[in-house]
C-alpha cells in the first residue's frame, strides 16, 4: 500500500469528479491535501469530507486562469503547509463544438482555462518542488488530446498542449527530483462528460471501448495517486491513457457469450 505519510498534496478541481475523488483517495492514505477549486461550496465540502477522515485539510478558492490567483494559491498552501510534495491538476473545461460553430470567445476560455491554466500551476508547483529537490506533478490530459474526435476543436487542442508541456517539463525538471507526467482519461462519468455527452456520443464511445462502458472518477484517481508518489519516481514524461483501452483498440465484434 502507498504511503503518504507527512507528504502534502494539491489537488485542482477538487470539488467534483476525478479532482474530488483524488482528494478523498489520498487523504484516506494520510496526505495533507489542499482543496483547489473556482466554486466555494463543493470546495467546502470535499474538505469537509477529508477533515471527517482526520485528515489535515484546507481549500483554496481560485480561478487557475489568472495567474495572481495562482500566485495566492500557492502563497497560502506554503503558509499552512510549509511543504508541496505534489499536485494532481485535475481542473478544466470543456464543451462541444464543432470546428465551423467554435466562436473565438469559447475557444479563448478553454485554451485559458485548460492550457495556460496547466501552465500556470505547473509552473508554480515547479518553483517550490526546485527548492526542496523533490516533487511530482500530475496533469490532466484526455484522449481527445491523443486522438481527433467531432467536436473536439478547442478542448482537443488544449489538451494536446497539456501533453506536450509534460513532456517538456519531465526533461527538463528530472535531475531536480522533480517528475511529470500526465493522465489521458478517456470517457469517465463526471459532470463535464454528462453535459459534452449526448446519447449518440455514449453510442460511439461506447462501440469503441474494449471494456463496453464509461470509466468511474475513482478509476482515475486510482492512476492518479500513483503517480504522485513517492514509489513512482521511475515513471517520467508519460502521458498514460486510463480509457478502457479505448485509444489502443481497433476493430471490435462484440460476443454475446464468448468462448474461452
Amino acid at each position: 500500500m502507498l504511503s503518504f505519510s507527512g507528504k502534502n498534496i494539491l489537488v485542482t478541481g477538487a470539488g467534483s469528479g476525478i479532482g474530488k475523488a483524488t482528494a478523498l483517495l489520498l487523504g484516506q492514505q494520510n496526505a495533507g491535501i489542499i482543496v483547489v477549486d473556482q466554486h466555494q461550496e463543493t470546495a467546502l465540502q470535499t474538505t469537509e469530507e477529508l477533515k471527517e477522515l482526520g485528515v489535515r485539510a484546507i481549500f483554496v478558492v481560485a480561478n487557475i486562469s489568472d495567474a495572481a490567483a495562482v500566485d495566492q494559491m500557492y502563497a497560502s498552501t506554503m503558509e499552512n503547509f510549509k511543504t508541496l510534495d505534489g499536485i494532481v491538476h485535475c481542473a478544466g473545461i470543456g464543451i462541444e463544438r464543432t470546428l465551423m460553430e467554435m466562436t473565438r470567445e469559447e475557444w479563448d476560455r478553454i485554451i485559458a482555462v485548460n492550457l495556460t491554466g496547466t501552465f500556470l500551476c505547473a509552473q508554480g508547483a515547479a518553483k517550490i518542488m526546485v527548492k526542496q529537490r523533490y516533487g511530482r506533478i500530475v496533469l490532466m490530459g484526455s484522449a481527445a488530446g491523443e486522438r481527433g474526435g467531432t467536436g473536439r476543436t478547442a478542448y482537443g487542442a488544449s489538451k494536446g498542449g497539456v501533453s506536450a508541456i509534460t513532456r517538456v517539463m519531465a526533461v527538463e525538471l528530472a535531475e531536480l527530483g522533480i517528475t511529470v507526467n500526465a493522465l489521458a482519461p478517456g470517457a469517465i462519468e463526471t459532470e463535464l462528460v454528462s453535459r459534452m455527452h449526448d446519447a449518440e456520443t455514449r453510442e460511439a464511445y461506447c462501440s469503441r471501448i474494449p471494456v463496453n462502458r464509461y470509466g468511474t472518477p475513482e478509476e482515475v484517481a486510482a492512476t492518479a495517486v500513483f503517480l504522485v508518489s513517492e514509489e513512482a519516481g521511475y515513471i517520467n514524461g508519460v502521458v498514460m491513457p486510463v480509457d478502457g483501452g479505448f485509444m489502443g483498440g481497433g476493430v471490435i465484434k462484440r460476443k454475446a457469450n464468448p468462448k474461452g
